[in-house]
This record gives C-alpha cells, structure tokens and sequence, in this order.
C-alpha cells in the first residue's frame, strides 16, 4: 500500500474557527479525518502532521523520504515565502501536491506567488477541504502512473 503525507503549515490548526468567511466551518481533524478515510478507499496509507514552524516542516518532508511515496502540502503563508520549502521539497525527490482551501489566485496580489509550485507536481486550490479528496486521487493516479517526483 502506498504511503501519502498530508502536512499542513502555519495557522492551520485554527481551521474551523480562523476567518470562516474564507476557510470555512471545517476543522484540521475533519480534514485529517477526511484524508484518511478517502486514502483507505483509494489503496492509500495517509499519515497527517502539522506545524506552525518552517523548520518542523522542514523536518516532516526531509523524513518523509524513504517512508511516504508522496506528499500533499499545504504550506500556508509559508507558499508565498519559503525558498527554504521550495528546497526541502526539491532534496527529498518525492512527488508534492500544492493544496489550498481557498482560491489564492482570486485574492491579495501576494498570495498569487507560490515558491511550492516551482518544485510541485501540480497544484489544487479553491475547492475548501474538496481540494485534499482531489489531490489524494491526482497524486494517487500519478503514483499509479510510475510517476516519481
């Protein structure tokens, strides 16, 4: 059985309650919940994390190497701002889906730069917690394909 990180950054851990007019009513449990579940039906062990510090990210995609087959990320603000992802996900040579709850194109100029999906296989956003089931199957597919990273 294929083995997917789903790891999620900064702010995160506030889903439910942080502007729900823009992330909705959806707790990170019921994300993670939503991701394990729809995994198991799809042929996928999916293991969740998060952290609101760069370096722990860091960490998670560095160990993710050897024990997942893949990752779906979704960095926060850390998407706009973080080479040092950018390059964490490059050394790692893991497939990466980008996943964001809200659509970051149609808001503030600043959230339209994303330094993820340089290294990314592909990015999923705008759907709310849809986006996850959605890059669970793209990343499911791609794996299934012999796609690497």
């Amino acid at each position: 059985m294929r083995s997917i990180l789903v790891l999620n950054g900064p702010n995160l851990n506030l889903l439910g309650t942080r502007q729900p007019e823009v992330y909705g009513h959806t707790t990170l449990k019921m994300i993670e919940d939503l991701c394990v579940s729809h995994g198991a039906s799809i042929g996928l062990r999916v293991e969740c994390a998060q952290s609101n510090h760069e370096g722990v990210l860091i960490d998670a995609i560095h160990g993710a190497r050897g024990t997942h087959d893949g990752i779906v990320l979704n960095a926060g603000a850390y998407t706009h701002t973080s080479i040092a992802l950018m390059d964490a996900i490059s050394s790692a040579e893991l497939p990466v889906v980008e996943v964001h709850l809200s659509n970051i194109h149609a808001r503030e100029a600043f959230r339209h730069k994303s330094y993820i999906s340089a290294v990314a296989i592909g990015q999923i956003c705008g759907f709310g917690a849809q986006s996850y089931v959605l890059a669970l199957e793209a990343l499911a597919a791609h794996l299934q394909e012999g796609g690497g990273a």
